[in-house]
């Protein structure tokens, strides 16, 4: 690894690359798969559903975490794409002949869901074996433009795509962008652990694999325990779960607004949900764009203002008049958590030993990410009950909650910078 330019790095840029291009084909199909769901069953229940299904690695990601700390990253990772193309192609065939159903949608869905897997954890542990220490931040902050904000861009043109050509035409363009990242993350070169040659030395052949992976899993367990991280995660959860809600009502939200004028012109709902989807990345783009700007900032303190900005910014999207104030509104709550998202990661890569990311991160993610196919099932059950406009303003929250919260605790609110922090002040 270099330690110039991040950018001069070729399988880190190969690997940004890929990234993007299997975010993009993960927003494809979501998009379409929530679409085509709501279209066959009208019920945002069952979209609920399977959005659960698509959300399920938020929970599962902690089983992959001992398998990305001790495998070989790349064949993972070319193996996870060219599954994922593959059988998004059995929606378009279903649908030629006449056998698309909710049990083909489920099945196509977890599919998907158990190949993409091992990608949260992946790229974390991933990122410091391939560019330097002094380049994290900065390649922490590219890499979230590509997952947390570009491609959900595709969002926008997904909503669009369907409203000309449908949803299942669209699932055609989807499998090229996976065997794209294929071949791009094929030629990352990932720079072995150095424990890993003496840990073969020396591992116990006869030391059952069930328990060595439990006790991979502890290390997680073990490192995050006591920790300042614990209640952070706690708060991401509750963010998550409300978000989860919100996934599982946008597409009913998009159809509700089916009609409305924009400068004259009626939009048609696939746009608006497509929309919704896109601003809450364009959100997230610029966030996290911005994050290495705010390194110097008191990471306590600024949590607690980008929390209530979210919330605040949601609920006045719920509120708004028309469909492009509510669109604006709604990107600018993500705003915050782009930025959040830069530097989280790069305080756990900092402070976090490299050998033990993948535990860590797994275990951490599932702490936080196991809310979201929760929130999935229960927005789409409430969102049928109690209206999709009010289950939209609850799911504000989820981050306005959180404000008040971090003010008060006195540990997290004086939480220093990420230029400044210290493994002690975490609780390390």
């Amino acid at each position: 690894m270099s330690d110039g330019s991040v950018w001069r790095n070729r399988s880190f840029v190969a690997f940004l690359a890929g990234q993007f291009a299997t975010n993009a084909g993960d927003s494809l199909y979501t998009v379409a798969l929530l679409w085509l769901t709501l279209q066959l069953t009208g019920s945002s229940a069952v979209v609920g559903a399977v959005n659960a299904i698509l959300l399920l690695p938020w929970l599962l990601q902690a089983l992959a975490g001992p398998f990305v700390d001790r495998l070989s990253l790349r064949p993972l990772l070319v193996g996870s794409q060219l599954t994922q193309g593959a059988v998004v192609l059995a929606l378009p065939l279903a649908y030629a002949t006449g056998r698309l159903t909710v049990g083909v949608i489920l099945g196509v869905a977890t599919t998907l869901m158990v190949a993409s897997l091992v990608m949260a954890p992946m790229e974390s542990a991933l990122l410091p074996r391939i560019v330097a220490d002094s380049q994290l931040s900065r390649a922490n902050s590219a890499l979230a433009t590509v997952t947390l904000g570009l491609d959900m861009v595709f969002d926008a043109v997904g909503g669009a795509f369907i409203a000309v050509f449908g949803a299942t035409t669209l699932f055609l363009v989807d499998a090229g962008t996976f065997a794209l990242a294929a071949v791009l993350f094929a030629t990352v070169t990932v720079a072995p652990l150095p424990e890993e040659a003496d840990e073969d030395d020396t591992a116990d052949a006869d030391t059952p694999r069930l328990r060595e992976y439990l006790a991979d899993l502890r290390v997680g367990v073990d490192t995050l325990r006591g920790t300042a991280f614990v209640e952070l995660t706690a708060l991401t959860a509750f963010a998550n779960f409300t978000t989860g809600v919100t996934l599982a009502i946008l597409p009913a939200f998009g159809a509700s607004l089916d009609g409305a004028i924009l400068l004259g012109v009626p939009l048609d709902g696939a746009v608006i949900y497509g929309a919704m989807l896109g601003a809450l990345g364009i959100g997230r783009l610029v966030g996290s764009v911005l994050g290495p700007r705010f390194e110097t900032a008191p990471y306590g303190r600024f949590s607690i203002a980008g929390n209530a900005v979210s919330g605040v910014a949601w609920l006045a999207s719920v509120l708004a008049p028309g469909p492009a104030l509510t669109v604006g509104l709604f990107g600018l709550a993500w705003v915050p958590v782009g930025i959040s998202g830069v530097l989280s990661s790069t305080l756990r890569q900092q402070l976090f030993p490299t050998e033990v990311l993948g535990r860590v991160s797994a275990v951490k993610g599932t702490a936080s990410g196991a809310t979201l196919p929760l929130g999935s099932l229960v927005g789409g059950v409430v969102g049928t009950l109690l209206g999709i406009e009010v289950t939209l303003a609850l799911a504000a929250l989820g981050f306005g909650l959180a404000a008040p919260y971090l003010a008060v605790r006195k540990p997290l609110r004086g939480l220093p910078s990420v230029s400044e922090a210290e493994p002690a002040d975490f609780g390390l």
